[in-house]
């Protein structure tokens, strides 16, 4: 495992990734710091073009569509991470659980996991979002999350599944361990590099899924995020008026962080799967 993790550095795919993503979040993290405009503030023209004092120029509502840019970053990532976390622990409990006792437990858990498969998590998405009145980022991140576990699941309770009768979960059923500390010292260690890229996987998902709902005007709500960026551009007709720079920073920035966590994720699956490192 050690000699493992010595080696993800040496994947070129992960240090792309890592290197693209660490300069978003510096970006997200330090321009703050040095321009204290408010993103909701209104101190322009309508799609103002870029200039000396607007370097991405200005949006449908007279808004700095940089400081927009930076902040919607910001909290679309952290949409992302919220919901990916969310997914992440759902998928692994439901996973290692339906995955180790198996019997009537596995059928219930492995049912419930199906039903989610089965009806298009979007469609969930959409249905929940439209029900709920008042929507902040935490609200559009449990909701992302809690419809998008099912993958990580299935894909956890099948690791499981190849682990449960192995030689060291044996003995440790033999020297009386309980369930839950065999299913935590026992498998979920041998399994951790597969939840590190699920989580990846997750946190990429829910930023594509929160740009998503927001252009169907079900994000968040008094908050800038990638996702109403573009819904407020296509209102308006922004690609009409040729206002290029009001919506193709946003799918850039959203285009750059899953572009980089799919190429960290391919660089950990390089160093991590056998097949594909040899």
């Amino acid at each position: 495992m050690k000699g493992n993790f010595k080696m993800i550095f040496k994947s070129g795919k992960f240090d792309v990734g890592v290197a693209i993503f660490a300069l978003l979040i510096l970006c997200i993290v330090i321009f703050p710091l040095l321009n204290k405009e408010d993103p909701l503030k209104m101190n322009y023209t309508m799609f103002q073009p870029p200039g000396a004092n607007l370097p991405l120029g200005a949006d449908n509502f007279g808004r700095n569509e940089l400081v927009e840019l930076i902040a919607g970053g910001k909290t679309s990532l952290i949409i992302g991470i919220l919901a990916g976390a969310i997914a992440t622990c759902i998928g692994l409990i439901i996973g290692l659980s339906g995955g180790y006792l198996g019997g009537l437990a596995d059928n219930i858990l492995s049912s419930v996991t199906n039903i989610f498969i089965v009806i298009p998590s979007f469609i969930i998405l959409v249905l929940i979002s439209v029900s709920i009145s008042s929507r902040s980022f935490l609200t559009t991140a449990l909701v992302i999350g809690f419809t998008s576990w099912p993958w990580t699941a299935r894909a956890v309770r099948a690791q499981t599944i190849s682990l449960r009768n192995r030689d060291h979960v044996n003995l440790a059923k033999v020297s009386g361990y309980s369930i839950p500390k065999i299913i935590l010292m026992e498998i979920l260690p041998y399994i951790a590099s597969y939840v590190g890229m699920a989580f990846i996987l997750q946190v990429a998902s829910g930023i594509l899924s929160e740009a998503t709902i927001s252009m169907l005007g079900l994000g968040p709500q008094n908050t800038v995020t990638l996702g109403l960026m573009l819904n407020w551009a296509t209102m308006y007709e922004a690609h009409m008026s040729g206002a290029w720079w009001a919506f193709v920073p946003p799918v850039l920035m959203i285009a750059l962080i899953t572009f980089s966590l799919n190429l960290m994720n391919t660089g950990l699956d390089q160093v991590f799967n056998p097949q594909i490192r040899s």
